[in-house]
């Protein structure tokens, strides 16, 4: 399993020289297996540069989005294979309570907000709602299951015979807890990312920033960690950086939620054009 951040970012693009580093479109991951397997997770702005670098040995590509809020579906309608009428696409996502998956992308994917409809796209467009289940793409078994965030939202968990990979952006496990971590049984999205190799997960705030922003349905760098912990997963990477943190900023913050923490995994910052193999030797 390789693993590609082609975006970082949370909220709202933030391209400049200030957030260079660690990158300015919003969230967008890669995942690539054998035989040409294609996952994307999530349709932010790094969607667009992700679409231009698939070869055209792929025909069939997989998208799995969180939920729809705007960072994470703003790409969708620049991605190249959706306009190859040679290419499969299949998209999952989560429905509303009132609204199906079509209609909910609809919203966005017709005027006035865009001007190529869902159903103009000249690529043969299939959709699937999450979560049904677990499911398999090729090499890849799938599970999916709702996570603590404002709005019908769910988390991936992608497992292959050598290693498992966590997504869980947009992710507050926190909210109404008194005391955090508490046992994994009863924490949002635990059963997700039990165990796994790779955690990539939301890291937006720092503590004094979260005061002010709670049930807004994201985590703080400290606490991104108490959960990898909770999960023993074996790797984190803190994402959806907020878009007013630079790239300075975002080494101090990091540095002191490891120091405060103490993680005995490694952790690091997400950066656009990272890369993590998972299952093979370097």
């Amino acid at each position: 399993m390789k693993v590609t951040l082609w975006g970082t970012r949370g909220s709202v693009a933030a391209p400049g020289a200030e957030t260079a580093r660690y990158g300015g479109n919003t969230a967008c991951v890669e995942v690539r297996g054998g035989n040409d397997t294609v996952l994307v997770l999530d349709a932010g702005t790094g969607i667009r540069r992700l679409g231009t670098t698939l070869p055209p040995s792929v025909r069939q590509v997989n998208i799995l989005l969180t939920h729809l809020h705007m960072d994470h579906l703003q790409g969708l309608g620049f991605f190249a294979p959706l306009y190859n009428p040679a290419a499969e696409v299949h998209i999952w996502g989560p429905a509303s309570p009132t609204l199906s998956l079509e209609k909910r992308l609809m919203r966005y994917l017709s005027p006035p907000l865009f001007p190529v409809r869902l159903r103009e796209l000249p690529c043969r467009l299939f959709l699937h709602e999450v979560p049904c289940g677990d499911f398999d793409i090729g090499e890849f078994h799938i599970s999916s299951a709702l996570v603590c965030h404002p709005g019908p939202t769910v988390g991936y968990r992608i497992t292959t015979a050598s290693s498992t990979l966590a997504y869980l952006t947009d992710h507050e496990p926190t909210l109404g807890v008194p005391r955090f971590p508490l046992a994994g049984e009863w924490t949002s999205g635990y059963a997700l990312a039990a165990d796994v190799n790779l955690l990539i997960h939301d890291a937006q705030y720092s503590n004094e920033e979260y005061t002010k922003c709670v049930g807004w349905g994201h985590s703080t760098m400290q606490q991104a960690i108490a959960f990898a912990g909770l999960a023993a997963a074996k790797h984190l990477v803190l994402f959806h950086h907020d878009p007013t943190h630079t790239d300075e900023a975002l080494d101090r913050l990091t540095a002191e939620a490891i120091t405060a923490a103490q993680p005995t995994f490694p952790v690091i910052l997400g950066a656009e054009g990272a890369v993590f193999d998972l299952g093979f030797k370097r």
